[in-house]
């Protein structure tokens, strides 16, 4: 019992899920498990939190989910119960999980939901998440135990990209307008290429499309329907052709492998006049007379200084040797020029990573989850926020606990050859963390990660030129290496990775990503002692441990076959041995599926056994570039010769009279992916996949164009071999 207030009345039977404890109770308080919210009287009952929502529906749409969902069973006794959603973004193997960015759209909201339906948007494309439904209610925030919920996995399909915000003018001519622009915000894959639409506008007043967005669509221009297209791969482009004075409306819109996005708004860009050419020529008139003035000072000088030089090189021959010991010993040249230092030749390896890499105050570095394991520990995803400069995403490397001093600066002597590394194709250091535990060293963030599991997962997928861009990055950044005289015994082992914009980048120096099996074959270890990624390495590195910038390109070739083949392993499932052995009788890789001729010459050029023979870093780049501005140049596909006395060795086309089954097939041409697919379909032996056309492949859900040309090449050597041997596979 109970009585509220002082006065006349009675007192009262406790409200239920209450009960008084002691006399006179003004209130009754609630039992275990129940509770009043802070709005409730006195009078009325208390209440429980409801329990979790009931039968989870979702439906994905590319990169949209609508939830839909029954009330809880048991509301707790309230009439207030409504709903928060918590969306967590997960990694393939969701193992773990961070919550969603700040851009992901909720409708009606995230919190407070009083219905029991919610459309989410702006998820990333390809992506796990894991969305909690909490239902909550006026006495949730009491308990002392979170909200009751149902949760529901989902994995988001692939989208076009988002539209691309705004362009903006680099520079016009007459008769030509160079753009550039920012990639979509959310690119939701590989941006292949950009689709630029332009006409010219026939008054000259250019109103930007922004009334779009408040409910009315702005008129057509009527020149609009004989618009023209060019196409970029990358995020600049220059419009030649065009008419001197007028103005032109630009669109662009980006594409992925889902197809194209939304166009970007319509903005207005106008070429010059013959005015606006002569006035801007007048301009520069004194900038090209200036210049020209300060090239013949500057020559005069300079022939000048080499008279006075080389009188004085006749009296201090032994002054200039001096110099030049001083200048290799320390690794110091003239301006521009720079030389690469062995960190270990410090007498204290910490004076080397306190020259070469910049100390970062650990309050500025955010930890997010784990993204793979080092030599030394573990490698995490992160931000970095330095002041005044923006925040960005970091890869950050830790030393574990329990570490020796040996492995600590072996561990930071990473940071000290880095540190010395300035190239847009060399991984980029940030920084070290040394003042605090774990020790770390933390690097720029490849957001798709090492490039031969990323072509793995991306084959057939993309062109030929885009290949040929990723390989002229590696070799750009292997130029640059070169050039500062920089050898290490385990180059050979360097992990390639690479960004969103298929940009390549070389980094980490350890041998993991090549040893990870096999490593009990002696023929890791060579004579002199130490581990050697045999496959990848040079056959006078095997032997006598000779490594040079002449190994780098061997090495390199190996990296091209790999990108050609999309992570296909080099040398199959041979040996270390018998790679040795192969080697050694002058056998090469073939090319690989679809691979240009120019392209597998070039591998057997870096594969001379002559070291001298090979080409230079510089010239491979110069290669390479020919062949990205002349594309008619990779048209021709190299052809597998047969090698009479090693038919063995040839794994290009495998011999089918070998597979018992669909399933041992695919398998053996990297397509496991689709066995269920050939089976559901009723392809249940090699006979019925050997009668197998394109239009099969659609049907059983085979899009990618990369994946059907290697399915159906297999098919058709597969009937040859049967047309040539009809028992063998009976």
């Amino acid at each position: 019992m109970f009585k509220a207030h002082q006065g006349i009345g009675i007192c009262r039977q406790c409200p239920p899920n209450s009960r008084s404890t002691s006399e006179a109770a003004a209130i009754c308080t609630c039992r275990n498990g129940y509770y009043r919210s802070d709005f409730d009287p006195s009078e009325v009952a208390c209440t429980s939190v409801p329990s979790g929502p009931r039968n989870v529906i979702s439906i994905v749409n590319e990169t949209s989910i609508i939830l839909e969902w029954h009330p809880p069973r048991d509301t707790g006794g309230r009439d207030d119960v409504t709903y928060n959603i918590v969306c967590k973004k997960c990694r393939s193997d969701r193992r773990s999980c961070s919550r969603c960015d700040d851009n992901v759209d909720f409708v009606p909201r995230q919190l407070g939901l009083t219905g029991t339906r919610v459309f989410i948007s702006n998820l990333w494309a390809h992506t796990p998440y894991t969305f909690e439904i909490q239902a909550v209610s006026g006495v949730s925030n009491k308990s002392p135990f979170p909200p009751q919920h149902a949760s529901v996995n989902i994995t988001t399909n692939q989208a076009a990209p988002s539209t691309v915000p705004i362009m903006h003018q680099v520079s016009a001519t007459m008769r030509s307008i160079t753009l550039s622009w920012p990639q979509p915000e959310q690119p939701n894959g590989i941006i292949l290429d950009y689709e630029i639409r332009y006409y010219e506008k026939l008054s000259r007043i250019c109103i930007p499309e922004i009334s779009s967005a408040m409910g009315s669509r702005p008129a057509t221009d009527h020149n609009e329907y004989n618009s023209s297209m060019a196409k970029s791969q990358t995020n600049t482009a220059r419009i030649d052709g065009l008419r001197p004075g007028m103005v032109y409306v630009v669109q662009v819109r980006a594409r992925t492998v889902a197809g194209y996005g939304k166009y970007s708004g319509k903005m207005c860009f106008q070429t010059l006049t013959d005015d606006d050419y002569k006035s801007e020529l007048r301009e520069q008139l004194p900038l090209i007379a200036g210049s020209a003035a300060a090239g013949v000072v500057f020559i005069v000088s300079l022939v000048a200084i080499s008279i006075v030089c080389s009188r004085k090189r006749a009296y201090s021959k032994e002054a200039v040797y001096s110099d030049k010991l001083q200048h290799y010993s320390t690794g110091r040249g003239s301006p521009g020029m720079k030389i690469y230092i062995d960190p270990f030749t410090y007498e204290d390896p910490n004076e080397a990573v306190r020259e070469f890499a910049k100390e970062i105050d650990v309050s500025f570095v955010k930890i997010e989850e784990v993204i793979g394991a080092g030599e030394f520990g573990e490698v995490y995803k992160g931000r970095l926020k330095l002041p005044g400069k923006r925040e960005i995403y970091v890869a950050i490397k830790t030393l574990k606990a329990g570490y020796s001093e040996k492995q600590r600066r072996d561990f930071l002597s990473e940071a000290s050859i880095m540190g010395q590394f300035d190239h847009p194709n060399i991984i980029r250091l940030e920084g070290v963390v040394t003042k605090s535990r774990p020790v770390m060293i933390i690097t720029e963030f490849m957001e798709n990660g090492a490039l031969d599991s990323f072509l793995r997962q991306n084959d057939g997928q993309f062109t030929v030129i885009q290949l040929v861009g990723m390989l002229r990055g590696i070799a750009a950044g292997m130029k640059y290496l070169a050039e500062m005289n920089y050898v290490h015994r385990d180059l050979a082992a360097r992990n390639i990775l690479v960004n969103s914009n298929l940009v390549c980048k070389v980094s980490d120096f350890g041998l993991s990503r090549y040893l990870q099996d096999d490593t009990s074959d002696p023929t890791y270890t060579s004579s002199l002692g130490g581990k050697i990624p045999v496959r990848w390495t040079a056959p006078e590195a095997i032997a006598y441990r000779k490594f040079t910038s002449a190994s780098d390109v061997w090495s390199y070739g190996i990296v091209m076959w790999e990108v050609m083949s999309f992570g296909e392993r080099p040398y199959w499932d041979m040996s270390n041995q018998d790679v040795i052995n192969a080697i050694e009788q002058d056998y090469r890789l073939p090319p690989p599926m679809d691979c240009p001729a120019a392209l597998h010459q070039l591998m057997l050029d870096c594969w001379q056994k002559d070291r001298n023979t090979r080409p230079r870093f510089a010239e491979i780049v110069n290669t390479l570039d020919k062949m990205i501005r002349n594309p008619a140049s990779l048209k021709t596909v190299a052809t597998i010769t047969a090698v009479p006395s090693q038919p063995l060795l040839d794994r290009s086309i495998p011999d089918f009279t070998a597979f018992t089954s669909v399933e041992d097939w695919l398998s053996a041409i990297k397509m496991n992916q689709y066995r269920d697919s050939f089976l559901t379909a009723g392809f249940t032996s090699l006979q019925l996949v050997a009668q197998m056309t394109s239009e099969d492949l659609l049907r059983i859900g085979v899009t990618l164009a990369g994946h059907q040309k290697k399915i159906l090449s297999s098919v058709q050597s597969m009937r040859v071999q049967m047309s040539q041997s009809p028992t063998a596979m009976a």
